[in-house]
């Protein structure tokens, strides 16, 4: 068995040659990014990207963010687990191999590095949630699973936003200090944690309609997209936005300032959203859509195909946009602020597939972010406007792992193995061996960080300051790489004790 001194020494020689470095930018050259998107693909880890890949293509690494010029690694942890790992969370001295232990889980996230001896028990012991992990890149501070920009312990007093234990978020910061548009797109209700971080605060990521009421009559981003719809027919679910804020957007109360689009039966969701970010975007006005499946929550998930040699994925149904329209509506509307804008857009469903150890339809949404990251590119490579490379930051990451899935055995392009259900409930689904799976849960696992355009530099500079002689970042620094490119650098509010290189 390789001990974790000799796999370590290896995975060191592998993060210089798999991960590709960017060239430093002149010292004198102040990033500027006026458009920074946010790309989330919750829950997935670097075998669930390759999985995808495989289908796709039948080759390992040819997803569109694989193509991308910063490549790198990510540490997840919150305070929930930092203390089930034996720490006392003190924001002043924090030591980051409480929450991630380099010399436990690796240097790498399984197979760009060796799989330590007993890293999954490690990983599996203790995990983040998406709504204390969420909260990381929107404030840059640890918080408590469940807490929504919320400070850990659940407060009354204190924060940086109105002394009550809340935080002020990168959305709410970038729209302060330049006037930015913000914009927040997912496939799962949009009150969830992830994006319910980036424009909400609570206690609790479980207060849905709550935080619905606040995002929508308080903090009123330009674009909200989501899942949560109440239902198209029979007796409508209110569990993820209150009824009275349904009604006020169904009755024009906000008609005024803001174009609703929601899903219809018979409606193709896709061009009704289109429309509505055309008439949003030509009327100045904010754009709300409300999707999801005929009874609430997630929009419904890709169908990929059996189909050797020849991939395809149809859409379940065509009453709710793909991902890629969402974004792509998102940014219609958000682009023509002409000092910028800050989106945020998830693709939810990943992490769901993983709970249930659903792996064709793990495949159909990575796949699903595999397609809205191509669409960003494309829209910001097209021409005719003053979006571009040279004020635009995007990044593509992961919350956290979700499943510890394995791969068994590559499948080749258009190929899914044999799988009995869609709640498998780890391996018994796949008789075959091609795919295995150690939980049903989240996992402590290196996630990865793509990215591209003005500001990557400064992704760069972070690598190895929490964990000297690696390259790992940790998720609180990417709210101050994204601030730092926006020209709105913020003092850090965690400090690292220094901790030994590997």
């Amino acid at each position: 068995m390789m001990t974790r001194r000799s796999a370590l020494n290896l995975a060191a020689i592998a993060a210089t040659t798999l991960l590709a470095a960017l060239p430093a930018q002149a010292a004198d050259t102040a990033p500027v990014a006026r458009h920074v998107i946010l790309l989330i693909g919750d829950g997935m880890n670097i075998e669930h990207e390759i999985a995808a890949s495989q289908y796709l293509s039948g080759k390992p690494f040819s997803l569109s963010f694989h193509q991308l010029p910063y490549q790198g690694v990510q540490a997840t942890w919150d305070v929930t687990t930092y203390e089930r790992h034996g720490g006392r969370y003190d924001p002043q001295a924090i030591v980051p191999t409480l929450g991630y232990d380099p010399a436990k889980g690796g240097l790498l996230p399984y197979p760009l590095g060796p799989e330590l001896d007993g890293a999954r028990a490690y990983h599996l012991g203790a995990a983040t949630d998406s709504a204390s992990s969420a909260t990381t890149w929107a404030t840059g501070y640890k918080t408590d699973d469940g807490n929504i920009s919320w400070l850990s312990g659940d407060p009354d007093r204190g924060g940086n936003r109105r002394d009550d234990g809340s935080l002020k978020t990168i959305a709410e910061r970038l729209r302060e200090a330049r006037g930015f548009a913000i914009g927040v797109v997912s496939t799962v209700p949009f009150t969830h944690a992830t994006p319910a971080a980036f424009v909400a605060h609570d206690k609790s990521r479980k207060h849905y309609t709550a935080i619905g009421s606040e995002i929508l009559q308080r903090t009123r981003p330009d674009v909200v997209i989501g899942g949560g719809h109440p239902g198209t027919s029979g007796r409508p679910d209110f569990g993820f936005i209150a009824e009275t804020d349904y009604a006020d957007l169904k009755s024009g109360r906000y008609a005024a300032d803001t174009v609703f689009v929601e899903r219809q039966a018979g409606t193709d969701g896709a061009q009704a959203l289109q429309a509505a970010a055309r008439r949003a975007a030509a009327e100045g006005k904010k754009l709300v859509g409300l999707y999801g499946k005929k009874q609430g929550g997630l929009f419904d998930w890709p169908e990929p195909q059996h189909r050797p040699g020849a991939p395809r994925i149809e859409r379940a149904t065509t009453e709710n946009p793909s991902y890629a329209e969402a974004t792509l509506a998102a940014l219609q509307v958000l682009a023509r602020n002409p000092r910028g804008f800050f989106l945020m857009a998830e693709q939810g469903d990943i992490d769901w597939a993983n709970h249930n150890n659903d792996y064709r339809h793990m495949v159909s949404t990575v796949a699903s972010l595999h397609d809205g990251v191509k669409a960003v590119v494309d829209f910001v490579d097209r021409p005719g406007d003053d979006i571009s490379w040279d004020n635009t930051l995007l990044i593509i990451t992961a919350d956290h792992s979700n499943s510890y899935m394995r791969i068994g055995k590559a499948l080749g392009a258009g190929e899914l193995p044999e799988q009995r259900s869609d709640d498998c409930n780890l391996t018994r689904c796949y008789p075959g061996g091609e795919v295995s799976y150690g939980s049903g849960g989240h996992s402590n696992e290196l996630t990865r960080i793509y990215a591209r355009g003005q500001g990557t530099e400064l992704l760069k500079a972070q690598e190895g300051s929490w964990y000297p002689g690696t390259r790992i970042v940790d998720n609180t620094q990417l709210f101050h790489v994204m601030m730092q490119a926006a020209g709105v650098p913020v003092e850090p509010a965690l400090k690292p004790v220094p901790v030994a290189a590997p």
